[in-house]
């Protein structure tokens, strides 16, 4: 375990961009006297620290990271919130003491990023084989090319296998005729790396998980603050279709809940009551990107789209959202209680609002080469190099403690994202099998 947190921990630098480290200076001058005191020290001054992390399958070792680097430097949330994969992480963060989850992560992923079906000699062998030759970019997307096809091909260990025989043979509605995989692995391994008795207890660290509902169409999330959690509601929220099976849930059938909205950032928006909230929103996709170039790249840019669930369009929502709910408390606070119609008061009492939120962001940057496989590349040199880009981002993160600092009371939402400032940092190339 040390060699790979070793491992992990290896980051080369980028140089920052000329324009880029101007404006950060710029911006952290302007802040320097109020910014004097860590991440974690300006974090303790919210009423909630929420991690609200995205779905995107194999892509999730970097969140991994973003949590490693927040656990370094003492941030503790109160509130782990996420989808498909995201949900996954979660419970395994929300089901630990904090001085066990970061290495309940390590052993979760290298247990998930092995192939199942006996296949994991095969991919220690090309492994092997490619320590021998010198890292190089298209040895590198071969080599995650073959972990997508071993995920395809034989699943992975502790999380999926595929089916004996076609669903298309079936016409019962059962899981057999409506998933291409068998998912039933996943709930021993959340049973062995998740504490649910933790996470319900009274005083438990709070987890929700969102889902959405085959038959209504309608997004829900599950919630530890409001009923029982166990592995089939993590199971839920991951349960994407065509290739899993859809979960039961007291008569009701869910799926994955990024087939409705793959950002979690919706459900801590909508929280009552609301109190003064730092959100680490932690993306898997981007919506930004190039334009494609060929048909690979359609692939690729059409699930990076669909997947990042137009998560600007959701925070530029919440933010003008609680503009106005700020506006409505200030035009209270000036005009006579006496001069408005009860009813009308009533109605809008709910609305006012002077709470605080700060999202700080981070978006996985995906690299030259990756295809639209990315999502389902598990390989160990894949998920090293991932979790390894989480860990840098957040180092980097941290290092703009006025990111942190409590909005004024006048502002409302303020959003921070690192890499608007300054280049990301990309450990060096690892073998991606």
């Amino acid at each position: 375990m040390a060699t790979q947190q070793e491992t992990v921990r290896v980051r080369t630098g980028a140089a920052k961009t000329a324009a880029g480290t101007q404006v950060a200076r710029s911006k952290r001058a302007k802040d320097s006297a109020r910014s004097e005191r860590s991440p974690a020290e300006l974090a303790s001054q919210y009423t909630k620290v929420a991690l609200a992390l995205q779905g995107g399958g194999a892509l999730g070792a970097y969140q991994c990271g973003v949590y490693e680097a927040l656990h370094d430097a003492g941030i503790r949330p109160h509130w782990f919130v996420g989808t498909s994969i995201g949900a996954i992480n979660a419970a395994i963060l929300a089901g630990n003491a904090p001085e066990h989850r970061v290495e309940r992560l390590h052993e979760f992923w290298d247990m998930i990023c092995q192939p199942a079906g006996g296949a994991d000699l095969i991919a220690a062998g090309v492994r092997d084989l490619l320590a021998w030759y010198p890292n190089n970019d298209q040895l590198a997307h071969w080599a995650q090319s073959l972990g997508a096809l071993g995920a395809l091909l034989f699943g992975q260990q502790g999380f999926f296998t595929p089916r004996r025989s076609s669903p298309f043979l079936f016409n019962d509605g059962s899981a057999q005729a409506t998933s291409f995989y068998d998912t039933t692995a996943l709930r021993g391994t959340l049973e062995h790396f998740v504490d649910f008795d933790r996470i319900n207890a009274a005083d438990g660290p709070r987890l929700s998980v969102g889902a959405v509902d085959v038959e209504t169409g309608n997004s829900h999330y599950f919630d530890s603050n409001q009923e029982i959690l166990g592995p089939e509601h993590i199971m839920a929220s991951g349960a994407l279709p065509p290739g899993f099976p859809a979960i039961e849930i007291n008569g009701r059938h869910y799926w994955d809940g990024g087939v409705v909205s793959n950002t979690p950032l919706d459900r801590v928006w909508h929280e009552t009551p609301r109190c003064d909230t730092l959100v680490l929103q932690v993306d898997l996709w981007s919506a930004q990107g190039r334009r494609p170039q060929n048909m690979i790249d359609v692939l690729e840019r059409q699930k990076d789209i669909l997947y990042s669930s137009r998560t600007r369009a959701i925070t530029d929502h919440g933010v003008e959202l609680q503009k106005l709910r700020l506006t409505i408390k200030q035009l209270l606070e000036q005009v006579p209680e006496d001069t408005v119609d009860p009813r009308l008061l009533a109605k809008l009492q709910p609305w006012a609002c002077s709470h605080v939120f700060n999202i700080v962001h981070l978006i996985y940057q995906a690299k030259s080469g990756e295809a639209q496989y990315k999502d389902y590349a598990f390989g160990i040199g894949t998920q090293r190099e991932h979790w390894a880009d989480g860990l840098a981002d957040m180092q980097q993160t941290l290092e703009y403690p006025e990111f942190f600092l409590k909005p004024r009371p006048d502002q409302g939402v303020v959003t921070h994202d690192v890499h608007e400032l300054v280049a990301p940092r990309r450990p060096s190339r690892q073998r991606a099998a």
